[in-house]
Order: C-alpha cells, then sequence, then structure tokens
C-alpha cells in the first residue's frame, strides 16, 4: 500500500476560520469552500514559489517563508504579506526589460527548480489561481492568505 499524496490547500480565510478549515482537513475532511488544491507539493515548495514570484517582480530578498498559525495544527501555515503582494502584483506585472509573460516564466522555473508531478503548462494555471487568490485578500476583513500543506 502507497502513502498518501502530499497536497497543498491554499485559501483566503480570517484566522478563525482558517482554524477550523485546518481542523477539517487535519481529520481528512475535504473543504469545497473556495481555494485551490495543489497536488503533488508541500509547504516547501510553496515557499519556493514565492521566491521565484519575488524574484520575477523585482521584489527579491523579501521574507518568503510561511509561519506556522495555531499550535492546535502543524499543517496550517499563513502566507507572509510580502509574497502575497509579489503574487497579486505578478499578475500584471510588465517588465521593462521586456521578458514576456510573467506567470509563464514563473510557472517554468518553478517546475525546473522543484521536482513537481506536473508540467508548465498546469503549473501556470496553479500559479495563475494563486495570483488570484492573492489579489482578492481584504485586509479590511482581516483576511489572510492560507496554506495547509498535508498527506
Amino acid at each position: 500500500m502507497s502513502a498518501p499524496s502530499p497536497f497543498a490547500e491554499i485559501f483566503v480565510s480570517t484566522h478563525e476560520d482558517a482554524i477550523a478549515r485546518a481542523a477539517k482537513l487535519d481529520g481528512g475532511v475535504s473543504d469545497d469552500t473556495g481555494g485551490l488544491r495543489i497536488p503533488g507539493v508541500s509547504d516547501y515548495e510553496i515557499e519556493q514559489l514565492g521566491t521565484l514570484v519575488g524574484a520575477a517582480v523585482h521584489a527579491p530578498g523579501a521574507d518568503y517563508e510561511l509561519s506556522m498559525v495555531d499550535v492546535g495544527s502543524d499543517s496550517l501555515l499563513a502566507v507572509p504579506s510580502s509574497m502575497v503582494r509579489a503574487l497579486a502584483d505578478l499578475l500584471g506585472y510588465e517588465s521593462e526589460e521586456g521578458e514576456g509573460n510573467a506567470v509563464e516564466r514563473v510557472a517554468a522555473a518553478w517546475v525546473d527548480q522543484e521536482d513537481l508531478p506536473f508540467e508548465a503548462r498546469e503549473a501556470y494555471d496553479y500559479v495563475e489561481q494563486l495570483a488570484k487568490l492573492a489579489a482578492d485578500v481584504d485586509d479590511s476583513d482581516r483576511q489572510e492568505l492560507y496554506v495547509w500543506a498535508g498527506s
């Protein structure tokens, strides 16, 4: 019998709702209330993606490390605001150097850098969806971008 495949679920939520959602996910209950599920990745690959996004929008060196949210769940992590901003900027980013589509470049670099179970085209869809989630974060509603990473 093979071990379950890891996945990351990324979603916009308030702190309280994120903890409730993580408890469900920790218990093996799927949550279909929006968000993005990426199979075959862990929190490490999401952090690596953040670093690539930061470099693509010319914001390298910022903190792209996910942080623990609550002692009740080792699987629930918060995306730092610097990474949320970089992701949100990625969708409309146009460099003066004429580097082409930023989402496409980041997706290709992510696939090249990590041992991901999908190709660049699928990575593009994940990166684009993740950037759209980041753009939906509404600070006025105390929302944040969260990552639940488990198996």
